[in-house]
Formats: C-alpha cells, sequence, structure tokens
C-alpha cells in the first residue's frame, strides 16, 4: 500500500464484501461500515486506498476489526438492547451496565417492539466488542451498539478516553468463553477469563482489568480463544516433569 507522510499500516485482515469494518481510535472515537458499500476493490497494491476515519490532530487509528454485517434499523437497535440488557440484568445483575447513548440517531427515535424470532435472530447475530484503555480498563459491548455509517467520518464513541482510563490501545470482537492477556510496560502480565469483564454500553468508561501503577501502561492485548486454552492445558498435562520438579 502507497502511504502518504507520516503514516503507517497498523493491521490487516482478510474479509468478505458483505462484513463490516470497524474502526477505533486511541482518542476513543470509531467508525462502522460495510465494506461492498463503502471500500471499491483497487487495481494495484501500491494504491493510496480511501479514508475510513477522520482523525482529530494527535489521535490515530489502534484496531480495525472485521465484524458480520447484520440489516436493522435504529428503532430494533435500541428496542433489541433494551430488551436484551433486561434480559442480562435479571441473570446477572453485577454484571450489566446500561447507560443512555448520547447519540440524536439512537435517543430519538420510537420505541418498537420486537417480534419473538425478530428478537432471536438478532440475539443469534449479535458479538460482543471487548475495549480496552492503556490504563487497564475495560468493558464488552454489543455489536449492535455500533450503528453502521459512512466512512470518512468522524465517528462515534467507542469509550470514554478520559484521564481516568487513558487513550484506548484495542477494540475487537471476544466470545464468551475466550481470555484474554494483557502485558504491561513494566514487564507485568495478566490472563483473565472474558465474562469477567462487564457488559456496559459503547458510551461509558468501563472497569478495571489491570491494575497499573502510576506510570504504568499497558502496551498489549491479546484474546487466547477457547480452543488455543484447551491445547495449552492439554500440552503442560503431557509435558513431562523437569529435573528440577523431579
Amino acid at each position: 500500500m502507497k502511504l502518504d507522510e507520516g503514516d503507517r499500516i497498523m493491521q490487516v485482515a482478510i474479509s468478505k464484501p458483505d462484513q463490516d469494518v470497524l474502526l477505533t481510535s486511541a482518542g476513543g472515537q470509531c467508525i462502522r461500515f460495510l465494506i461492498s458499500d463503502e471500500i471499491r476493490l483497487f487495481k494495484g497494491r501500491d494504491s493510496t486506498g480511501v479514508r475510513g476515519i477522520r482523525l482529530d490532530d494527535g489521535d490515530q487509528v489502534i484496531s480495525m476489526a472485521i465484524l458480520d454485517h447484520f440489516e436493522a434499523s435504529a428503532e430494533e437497535r435500541v428496542a433489541y438492547l433494551k430488551q436484551a440488557n433486561a434480559l442480562r440484568r435479571s441473570e446477572d445483575a453485577e454484571d450489566i451496565e446500561t447507560v443512555a447513548d448520547a447519540d440524536a440517531e439512537e435517543t430519538a427515535v420510537a420505541d418498537v417492539a420486537l417480534p419473538p424470532e425478530r428478537f432471536a435472530a438478532m440475539q443469534a447475530a449479535e458479538q460482543f466488542v471487548l475495549t480496552v484503555s492503556k490504563k487497564g480498563f475495560g468493558k464488552r459491548s454489543s455489536s449492535f451498539e455500533f450503528r453502521t455509517s459512512g466512512r470518512g467520518g468522524k465517528g462515534i464513541v467507542a469509550m470514554v478516553a478520559n484521564e481516568r482510563n487513558g487513550r484506548l490501545l484495542a477494540s475487537f470482537p471476544i466470545a464468551e468463553n475466550d481470555q484474554i492477556m494483557l502485558v504491561t510496560d513494566g514487564g507485568q502480565l495478566i490472563r483473565c477469563p472474558v465474562h469477567d469483564i462487564r457488559i456496559a454500553g459503547r458510551n461509558t468508561q468501563g472497569v478495571r482489568i489491570f491494575k497499573t501503577d502510576a506510570d504504568e501502561r499497558v502496551v498489549s492485548v491479546e484474546r487466547i480463544t477457547e480452543e488455543e486454552g484447551e491445547e495449552e492445558t492439554a500440552d503442560n498435562a503431557a509435558a513431562p516433569p523437569s529435573e528440577q520438579d523431579a
């Protein structure tokens, strides 16, 4: 890819035309758009490409995620989130934090009642996006919190990036049975299951995942899938004892 001065490639992913791209910036903004509608197929690798998100001065893209596309109106998304959050709260009140969105489109829509079959279809298509900040705060948010739009805009809030949270470090889809591993620039590491991280609205601060020192920052977040965790457990169980262990 041909780069402008001062620019650099931060991520490459395989995708399909009927999927969405989610771009997230360190300053807490994100934008989601359908690949087939917004990104044309270029003739060669040495093109400059098209603008995905418009960044403020000093901001930069920190992640690109591929999400499955699902056609739903703003009214349907708001109705689904209300019903799904109510259902989750009834199952485990401590794991859900709902905060009203600040987006005019989503706060001004009229209430609609989702038929059971439509709710079931949206529930089956729902993904969760994990967002983590440099000071060790994070949250999971429903993919229906991230509306699709045209590329090239300033986007919407992915997570509040303030003095408490710090700037954002990572944002990617995650499954309930996955684990994550965080590493700091001070050499500290923590591994935790995803289900311990609260589900919260997009325009919120999240919860503490990793307690860092005042001058310490998280520099890497890695997803460990359920299959990878099982393979690791099997490898450890099969490994012969070392001479030191003996």
